[in-house]
Protein backbone atom coordinates (compact mmCIF):
# COMPACT_ATOMS: atom_id res chain seq x y z
CA UNK A 1 0.00 0.00 0.00
CA UNK A 2 1.13 3.49 -0.59
CA UNK A 3 0.95 6.25 1.94
CA UNK A 4 -2.35 7.92 0.57
CA UNK A 5 -3.96 4.24 1.38
CA UNK A 6 -2.43 3.77 4.00
CA UNK A 7 -4.10 7.39 5.11
CA UNK A 8 -7.40 6.42 3.84
CA UNK A 9 -7.14 2.83 6.09
CA UNK A 10 -6.59 4.92 8.94
CA UNK A 11 -8.80 7.59 8.32
CA UNK A 12 -11.52 5.39 7.92
CA UNK A 13 -10.77 3.33 11.19
CA UNK A 14 -10.69 6.65 13.28
CA UNK A 15 -14.23 7.71 11.55
CA UNK A 16 -15.55 4.39 12.90
CA UNK A 17 -14.65 5.11 16.38
CA UNK A 18 -15.90 8.53 16.35
CA UNK A 19 -12.22 10.04 16.62
CA UNK A 20 -12.73 13.96 16.90
CA UNK A 21 -10.51 17.21 15.71
CA UNK A 22 -8.69 14.55 13.12
CA UNK A 23 -6.04 16.42 11.74
CA UNK A 24 -3.76 15.22 8.97
CA UNK A 25 0.12 16.43 8.86
CA UNK A 26 2.42 16.42 5.77
CA UNK A 27 5.87 16.12 7.82
CA UNK A 28 7.67 14.54 4.30
CA UNK A 29 9.97 17.67 4.29
CA UNK A 30 10.51 17.72 7.77
CA UNK A 31 11.34 13.85 9.09
CA UNK A 32 13.25 10.59 7.59
CA UNK A 33 10.92 8.79 9.73
CA UNK A 34 7.67 9.00 8.43
CA UNK A 35 5.55 10.87 6.04
CA UNK A 36 2.48 11.55 7.46
CA UNK A 37 1.06 12.04 10.99
CA UNK A 38 -2.34 11.76 11.70
CA UNK A 39 -3.74 13.48 15.05
CA UNK A 40 -6.91 12.65 16.46
CA UNK A 41 -8.72 13.16 20.03
CA UNK A 42 -10.35 10.88 22.14
CA UNK A 43 -13.18 11.23 24.94
CA UNK A 44 -11.46 9.31 27.22
CA UNK A 45 -8.83 6.94 28.20
CA UNK A 46 -11.24 3.82 27.17
CA UNK A 47 -11.88 5.25 23.93
CA UNK A 48 -8.28 6.67 22.86
CA UNK A 49 -7.13 2.99 23.53
CA UNK A 50 -10.30 1.75 21.46
CA UNK A 51 -9.35 4.11 18.79
CA UNK A 52 -6.06 2.82 18.23
CA UNK A 53 -7.00 -0.92 18.52
CA UNK A 54 -9.45 -0.18 15.95
CA UNK A 55 -6.71 1.64 13.24
CA UNK A 56 -4.52 -1.55 14.24
CA UNK A 57 -7.41 -3.83 13.32
CA UNK A 58 -8.21 -2.08 10.15
CA UNK A 59 -4.40 -2.02 8.71
CA UNK A 60 -3.86 -6.01 9.32
CA UNK A 61 -7.14 -6.48 8.01
CA UNK A 62 -5.61 -4.94 4.61
CA UNK A 63 -2.50 -6.50 4.90
CA UNK A 64 -0.69 -4.08 6.59
CA UNK A 65 1.67 -4.87 9.90
CA UNK A 66 1.92 -2.18 12.20
CA UNK A 67 5.54 -1.65 12.91
CA UNK A 68 4.48 -0.90 16.33
CA UNK A 69 1.84 0.43 18.93
CA UNK A 70 3.57 2.10 22.11
CA UNK A 71 1.13 3.84 25.04
CA UNK A 72 -1.77 1.28 25.41
CA UNK A 73 -1.13 1.25 29.20
CA UNK A 74 -2.15 4.47 30.34
CA UNK A 75 -3.82 5.31 27.27
CA UNK A 76 -3.68 8.84 26.97
CA UNK A 77 -1.75 8.92 24.02
CA UNK A 78 -1.40 5.72 22.08
CA UNK A 79 0.95 5.97 18.93
CA UNK A 80 0.06 3.21 15.79
CA UNK A 81 3.46 3.60 13.54
CA UNK A 82 1.62 2.70 9.82
CA UNK A 83 5.57 3.28 8.32
CA UNK A 84 4.88 6.35 6.39
CA UNK A 85 1.78 6.93 8.36
CA UNK A 86 1.80 7.47 12.17
CA UNK A 87 -1.18 7.98 14.26
CA UNK A 88 -1.62 10.05 17.52
CA UNK A 89 -4.43 9.08 19.73
CA UNK A 90 -4.34 11.18 22.63
CA UNK A 91 -6.88 12.72 25.12
CA UNK A 92 -7.47 16.46 25.00
CA UNK A 93 -5.27 17.52 27.40
CA UNK A 94 -2.28 15.45 26.38
CA UNK A 95 -3.37 16.64 23.18
CA UNK A 96 -3.15 20.16 24.30
CA UNK A 97 -0.05 20.15 26.20
CA UNK A 98 1.89 18.35 23.79
CA UNK A 99 0.45 20.15 21.16
CA UNK A 100 2.13 18.23 17.71
CA UNK A 101 0.52 20.46 14.98
CA UNK A 102 2.72 23.52 16.28
CA UNK A 103 5.76 21.02 17.33
CA UNK A 104 5.56 20.16 13.88
CA UNK A 105 5.11 23.59 12.15
CA UNK A 106 2.72 22.51 10.08
CA UNK A 107 1.34 25.62 8.61
CA UNK A 108 -1.28 23.50 5.45
CA UNK A 109 -3.28 21.21 7.66
CA UNK A 110 -5.10 18.76 5.35
CA UNK A 111 -8.52 18.27 6.56
CA UNK A 112 -9.28 14.21 6.40
CA UNK A 113 -12.34 15.27 3.58
CA UNK A 114 -9.50 16.05 1.14
CA UNK A 115 -7.67 12.86 0.81
CA UNK A 116 -9.31 10.57 -1.50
Amino acid sequence: MNTKQITGLALSALEDMKAQDVRILDVSEKSTITETMIVATGTSSRHVKSIAQNVVVEAKRQGEQPLGVEGEQGSEWVLVDLGDVVVHVMMQQTRDFYNLEKLWGTETQVSPQKVD
